[in-house]
Order: structure tokens, then sequence, then C-alpha cells
């Protein structure tokens, strides 16, 4: 039986890993679950699953599970913080590791998982975005397996040549490979007028036509810098510079990504809309086992539509591909006022329109050192976002 421990266990990631794992208990066991301030689901799920562990990063949370828990005669250990996650990510007993917490929060606790030599099933993205070559090369000291969840990048692993790996250990496992195209549906506001952008409000730019999804990740559907970190991201995964990493708007999300190759063959993975096709992938890989995901219709859908992206109705994709170019820490300074941006207009202190004036104006005011270390990242992380809400308060 293969154990695991899902980061983020409350979200739409960590709810869709549950419902396949739910489908193979025969082979799965939950070992740990975390959350962020989710008390109630977090007892509702310690019922369910009967983890050793639960961690909740807020510790006010913690206590307050650990009394609902007690009156309720469930034995679980409860953790708190940064330190019962990292804990719980790169314990010896856990074979595989869900990273699924949004946003830079779940940098630390993933890392850690990859020093372990874990199994790290990543739906971070942030993870490599803050800290790309250093994350990776603790993939690779450790011997950990790197699986990627977004459905962009699990559907270029799964086109790439039957020989690469994640890391790659050597360049001749590209040899054929001649770009990466990054399929993007074009969220809600793919066709909206952009002299309207400045009115929407969350909820429209929430509201994302295909996917399901959590509030902030939605937001950065809509202004496409979720795109744009996939972009970082695939280019740390498949070891590949960004101007050979495209992408393609394709309304219907029903292909996910592509491989073009130097013959002309151009290789696509195509699935319904569903984050429970990757997670099974990378739960079973090398296997296949069944997802719970509708089989896909071609004839009812009957059509499959393609655009190319507009920089300038989705600024921060640009933003992101400049960021990714400029290297070192500049991802991390990009990512951090993202966040920062993002939860101001969430919580109504910013138009839509202004999240990438912010990240740009942050960008141009501090610049990006040599990422060689955990405690530089962090550094910039924290310094980005102080100057991003300085940015927004002007």
């Amino acid at each position: 039986m293969k154990t695991i421990t899902i980061l983020g266990a409350t979200g739409s990631i960590g709810i869709n890993t549950l419902d396949v794992i739910k489908r193979h208990r025969q082979i799965y066991k939950v070992t740990a679950l975390t959350a962020n301030r989710q008390v109630d689901r977090m007892v509702s799920l310690c019922q369910e699953w009967s983890p050793r562990y639960a961690v909740m990063a807020d510790a006010e949370a913690a206590e307050r599970l650990e009394q609902r828990l007690k009156k309720l005669n469930v034995v679980v250990e409860v953790l708190s913080g940064i330190d019962g996650l990292t804990f719980v990510a790169s314990l010896a007993e856990v074979d595989i590791v869900m990273a699924a917490i949004v946003g830079s929060a779940g940098l630390l606790p993933t890392l850690a998982a990859a020093q372990a030599g874990k199994r790290v099933l990543l739906a971070n993205k942030e993870a490599l975005v803050m800290s790309g070559q250093l994350f990776m090369d603790a993939v690779r000291i450790n011997g950990a397996e790197l699986l990627p969840i977004d459905s962009e990048h699990n559907a270029v692993f799964q086109c790439m040549p039957p020989r690469f790996k994640i890391p790659s250990s050597s360049h001749d496992e590209l040899v054929g490979v001649s770009r990466i195209l990054l399929s993007a549906s074009g969220g809600p506001f793919r066709s909206y007028p952009i002299d309207q952008l400045d009115d929407v409000t969350p909820d429209q730019a929430c509201a994302h036509p295909n996917w399901s999804m959590g509030r902030k990740i939605s937001v950065d559907s809509a202004t496409m810098m979720n795109k744009g970190l996939e972009v970082i991201e695939a280019c740390w995964l498949f070891s590949l510079p960004p101007n050979r990493v495209d992408v393609l708007l394709h309304p219907q999300s029903v292909i996910h990504s592509l491989v073009e190759y130097v013959d002309g063959s151009v290789l696509a993975q195509l699935g319904n809309p569903d984050m429970r096709t990757p997670i099974a992938h990378a739960l079973a890989w090398p296997e296949r086992m069944s997802s719970g995901v509708p089989r896909l219709n071609l004839v009812e859908i009957s059509r499959l539509d393609f655009e190319d992206v507009d920089f300038e109705r989705f600024p921060c994709l640009k933003l992101a591909y400049d960021a990714m170019s400029a290297g070192g820490t500049t991802s991390t300074i990009l990512n951090a006022a993202n966040e920062i941006a993002v939860q101001a207009f969430l919580e109504e202190r910013l138009r839509f329109s202004a999240i990438p004036k912010v990240i740009e104006t942050t960008l141009s005011k501090f610049s990006g050192r040599a990422a060689n270390s955990l405690e530089i990242i962090l550094e910039d992380d924290a310094r980005a976002r102080e100057l991003a809400k300085s940015v927004i308060r002007n």
C-alpha cells in the first residue's frame, strides 16, 4: 500500500485527489492532511480518512481542530505552522506528497518533500516559479520523482519522448522536440471589451467558463498570469528556454497542451476539463488507473478552436515571459507582486485592470539577483510584497 500526504487537502486539487483515491482504497492510504484555516472541512476529512496527522497552517485553527476532534473521539495528531507542514511533507513513512498549497505558502513544504526524496505531485507552480534551479537541484540530488499535476504540464509530460524523465538527465532526452504549446482557455475575458475591464468584479473574474478552481487561481486565469506562471514552470520542468514555450488560446479546454517535433509531428493530449485525469495519471505513473472522469465525446464537442494570444489584452503573460528571460529572482518578484495585487483585487481595493500595472511597477523598482540560496529567494519575496503594497497604497 502506498502512503500519501496531501498538502492543501481542502482545496480543489486536494478534494479531487481524495476523490480519485476513494476509488482505489486498496492501493492508497492517507497519512497526513493539511489545510490553512478551514476547520469544518478538516474535521469531516479526518472523520472520513483517519489520517495519522492533520496540520493547520494557522495556529489558532489548529487549536480549534484539536478540540473538535477530541469531542468526536477522532484520534489524529494535530500540528500547526510551517514546521508541521514540512514535517508531514518529509515523513519517512510517506511515499507520495501531493503539493497543492496555493501560492508562495507552498514553497517550503514542497521543497521539503523534494529534499526527502518523495514522489512529488506538483500542483503548486509557485515552488518552481520562485525557486527554479534550487528546486530542480533538490529533486535531482535527493532522487525525488517530480510529476506535474497542472493539466497543461501533465499533458506535455504525456506527449514527451518515452525516455524523458523530470528532471531530464541529459539534453539527449529532448532531441527531436521543437517546442511546447501550452493551451489556454482565455478565461472569462477572452472576448470581453478591453475598455470595460476596469469595472470587472471579483465574482466575474472568478467565473471561469471551463474549470472549477479557487478564487486566487481563478483571478490568475482571468489575467492569464496563471498561464505566465505555467510558462515559467514549463521552462524548468522540460529544460527549455522561454522562446520554445508558446501559448495557444483554445476555448474548449479539450486539448490540454501539445508537443511539436522537428519532423513536423505534433502530439496532443486530450480530455475533459477535469483535474482528476492528471491526478490519476501522476498517482499511478507509469501505469494507468480509473479517475472517475467521463469519457470524452468528440462528436458532441464537434469543434476545436484556436487563437493567438493578444498581449494587449493579457499583459500579465508578457510580464511572465520577460521575468523568465531575465532570470534569477525576477520571477520571485513577479509572483510576489501578483499575489499582493490579486489579494487587493479580491478585497475590492484594486481594479482588475490595475493588477498588471502593480506587477510592472514593482518589477521596474526592484531588480532580481542570482537565486542561489533559499534565503535570497525569501528575502526578495518579502521585499517585493512590501513594495507591491506601497504601489497599491500610492
